[in-house]
Order: C-alpha cells, then structure tokens, then sequence
C-alpha cells in the first residue's frame, strides 16, 4: 500500500447502508485528527464516508473482499475500511476483522464488537486497522504478516487465523471470535443492529389492541377479583406466559424463523445464531412493551378506579399494593390481547420493526431463492 503523492493519506469508510453508515459517519468526525496524532511523524488522513450496500448478495468474506478491492481501485484511495452489521464467518468461526496489507483494505464485522460501546470500540478497531495497513510490517512463508500489536478491541478474545491458501488474493491476515463468549458477543451485536426497541412503534396495530384490551380489563370487577387472590408465583407464570405467546406469535406469524437451505454444519450454525438473534430482538422488544403497558394500566387504575367500590366487589382495600398487582395482571392479559391485534399487521411491517436493514435485504434475497 503507499501513501498518496501529496503527503495526505486518504481512507475511505465503505459503509453498508442503515446503522454501519451512521458509525462510520460519526466517527469520520473526528478520525483524521486521532489517526494523525496517533500516526505522528507529521503524518496528516483524509477521511471519507461513502455509503453503499456492498455486501447485497452475498456474505462470503473473500467475495466482500474483492468487492472493496475493485471498489478501491477504481477511486484515489489509500486505505479502504469496510463496515457491515452482517455477521460474518469462514471455515465454521466467526470472523471479526479481515486484512489486506497489500491493498491497504479492512473488512469489519461490527456484530463482532458486541452490543456494548460499539462506536468507541468501532472506533478503536478502525483507528488500529488503519494504522496497521499504512505501517510498515513483516511477513514470511511460516504464516500471516503482522504490522502493530493486535488492534485493542480483539486483542483479548479473537485470535489470528492463518490465511487460507485458496484465499491468498483477498486476505493476509485475520481475526475471528470463538468460545461461548465470543458466540454471546456475536450475538449482542446481532441484537444491536437489529435495534429491537423499534418493535414498539413498529407494531402499532397489536398496540392498539394491547392497550384497548387493557382498558377494559381494568374497570372489570372480575379481573380485580382475580388479580387479588393470585399470588406473586402465579403472577410471574401469567406474565411470561403472555410475553412468551407474544414471541411466539410474532416469529410465527410473520416467518422469522431462519431455515438454512445448507445442510452444511456451518449453514446450521449460521441459522442457529440468526434464530437466536431473532429470538432475543423480538424477547427485547415485547418486554419494552410489557413494560409500557404495566406503567400506562396502572396510571390508568389510578384515575378510574373507585377504592370502595373495589374493596365492595373485592373485600380487600384498594392500597398500593393492590394497583401494583391489578398493573402487572393487567398487563399479561393486554399482552395476550396484543398478540392477537398482531395479526393485523403485515409480515413486511413486522420484519422491519425486527431487523436491520441488511438484516431484511439478507432474509428477502433467501425467500426469493427459496421461490426460484
């Protein structure tokens, strides 16, 4: 890789559309001054964002990288660093980060970098990668060349893979995740970029239904009679088995469920940490509107209820406690309601409340192979 002629190196931020052009875009803010005092020597960066879906079609890493490699040599760039919120994977592991000294190209798998503090740590990946790529560095026939120590964010849990030898155009060094921490990582990260608090405008028919189900359960003297005498075990029961049917429902209804065409293991892999990804993006999403509706029944209850009309239908005094428990009964009962007002909403309005962008490209181009 070499430096442009007028002393500047330029790195362009290739960024898949949606979340990773949104990371790429604050971090481009203040990359160039971090990569140059970082650099020192008086060296000075350019950085440029551009935002395209180069990973449409596929997420095999040496395809992705020949595409950054074509798409860099046809623009005045010295480094490309790539970003995509897809997971990606070779040989069965989990790939974090991929590098080509030779062309000065980056491939970064943000899913790898967890669900916690993903822009310092997309950050620090980039600044270190880039760094690594116009460094000077060694290589010889025993394995991968390595420029700088590992980059911080994989330091710790990834560990360099040797190049693969039919892989020798695209790549010369590498890093994965691996280990339960790593799959958990992986998978936080998935969740990440999927975004699962979007669920709750996203749905807005089955919330329509939840909260008129509410409503009336409310002002029902028999619902106040059942939320008094359940106790707090039978509570918990009611509440995750209505959260549960409203998981349920949802991936059902909308066909969320990943089923890999592949009998590969590697293909059950992948569809076994998508499945999981869906599972946890959809569970996150019905708790915030569990949630919601418990808060919203119980300010609800303490505006209409009656203390002792409720004590007369009930025997019990309408304290605290009461308006808690009616809250909670009410809202496993709305949700149960929700998960049937789900029904009417269209597939397409749920997908894109539950996944990224990428995310629904990546599941459409396998129905339409499905089809075909």
């Amino acid at each position: 890789m070499q430096v442009s002629s007028q002393g500047v190196t330029v790195v362009a931020l290739l960024a898949d559309p949606d979340a990773p052009t949104e990371v790429a875009q604050r971090m481009a803010r203040t990359l160039s001054a971090r990569l140059a005092d970082k650099a020192g020597q008086g060296r000075r960066f350019d950085v440029e964002v551009v935002s395209e879906p180069f990973t449409s079609g596929t997420e095999d890493p040496p395809t992705l990288m020949r595409r950054i490699m074509n798409r860099g040599s046809a623009e005045d760039w010295d480094v490309v660093v790539a970003l995509t919120d897809l997971p990606l994977h070779s040989h069965g592991r989990r790939l974090a980060v991929d590098l080509n000294h030779e062309h000065g190209l980056a491939l970064l798998s943000l899913p790898s970098l967890g669900g916690l503090r993903l822009q310092t740590r997309a950050r620090r990946a980039v600044e270190e990668a880039v760094l690594g790529l116009t460094g000077p560095h060694t290589g010889g026939a025993e394995g991968p060349r390595r420029s700088q120590p590992l980059p911080e964010p994989f330091a710790k849990r990834p560990a360099p893979v040797q190049r693969d030898r039919t892989e020798k155009e695209t790549d010369d060094l590498r890093y994965v995740v691996s280990g339960p921490r790593g799959y958990l990582r992986v998978l936080a990260g998935m969740v990440r970029a999927n975004r699962p608090w979007r669920l709750v405008p996203g749905l807005s028919k089955a919330l329509a239904a939840a909260l008129a189900t509410g409503a009336v359960a409310t002002v029902n003297s028999t619902v106040w009679s059942l939320a008094a005498s359940l106790s707090t075990p039978r509570l918990v029961i009611a509440a995750v088995g209505s959260v549960a049917v409203m998981i349920g429902w949802l991936i059902i209804d909308a066909e969320l469920w990943h089923r890999s065409a592949d009998s590969s293991p590697e293909a059950r892999q992948r569809a076994r940490l998508y499945n999981a990804s869906t599972v946890a993006t959809v569970g996150i999403g019905v708790l915030v509107c569990y949630v919601g509706l418990m808060v919203i029944n119980w300010v609800w209850a303490l505006f209409i209820l009656n203390d002792q009309v409720f004590a007369s239908m009930t025997r019990t005094p309408l304290r605290a406690e009461e308006y808690l428990t009616l809250a909670w009964f009410v809202a496993s009962v709305a949700t149960v309601g929700g998960a049937l007002g789900s029904g009417l909403e269209s597939d397409e309005a749920i997908r894109a409340a539950a996944y990224s962008k990428r995310e629904q490209e990546r599941r459409r181009k396998l129905q339409n192979d499905h089809d075909d």
